[in-house]
């Protein structure tokens, strides 16, 4: 298994300004794992670098590696391959990623100790929970590029997760992808400054409000 080099601090401080709305924006509305793959618990957010794992369905033996094998930094995308039968992991073992100093675990398959994963405060993403426990046998891979919630993941992708969900970016676009979110972060924020200056005017235009490019998208089913 080859080491993942953990993506440079300065793309890190600035993709933690943003947010996985305005990332998943400017990529065209891609990038997002599937709907399903939720954190355990509200505000559990991180921003880091992928490390990919691939399971057999209902094992974790590879998961265990990863762990131990992961940086402060690293992000575990794991491919679980939508298993629901069995439990990937539970509290022992994010507690361990935790104490490790991993940003955070996203498994596309499930977990179990929801309380004390609500606890513990440390993201893990999956979709959902199932008291089973998993097997420990493999096969398995580590750092591949792999599917995790029916994106493509490869190791040292950017990975960023708050409460909307999971996107990624892949590496090869990460500082034109955070150049174009700060951007529209900007925009946005401006919005909101016109949006509450509209609400204290009296009786004002509503169309007055509307964004710029709204009038030229609508003409051509008014001809």
């Amino acid at each position: 298994m080859e080491s993942v080099s953990l993506l440079a601090n300065e793309l890190i401080e600035r993709a933690k300004k943003l947010n996985t709305t305005l990332l998943a924006d400017v990529m065209g509305c891609t990038g997002s794992l599937d709907y399903r793959i939720k954190p355990v618990s509200t505000g559990m957010e991180f921003v880091g670098t992928a490390l990919t794992v691939s399971l057999r369905p209902g094992d974790n033996l590879f998961l265990h590696q990863a762990i131990y094998s992961a940086k402060k930094g690293h992000v575990l995308m794991v491919d679980g391959k939508g298993h629901t039968n069995n439990a990937y992991l539970g509290e022992l073992m994010a507690s361990s990623a935790q104490a490790i100093g991993i940003e955070g675990i996203v498994i596309d398959g499930l977990v179990r100790d929801k309380k004390a994963l609500e606890k513990l405060k440390f993201p893990i993403y999956s979709k959902g929970f199932n008291p089973n426990g998993p097997f420990k046998d493999g096969p398995g891979e580590i750092n591949e590029v792999i599917s995790c919630g029916g994106i493509r993941v490869a190791p040292g992708d950017l990975v960023v997760g708050d409460d909307d969900g999971v996107v990624v970016v892949p590496a090869n676009l990460i500082d034109e992808v955070l150049r174009k979110a700060t951007e529209k972060l900007s925009y946005e924020e401006k919005r909101l400054e016109t949006i509450a200056q509209y609400a204290h005017q009296e009786r004002p235009d509503p169309m007055s409000l509307a964004p710029k490019w709204l009038e030229n998208k609508i003409k051509q089913y008014q001809e």
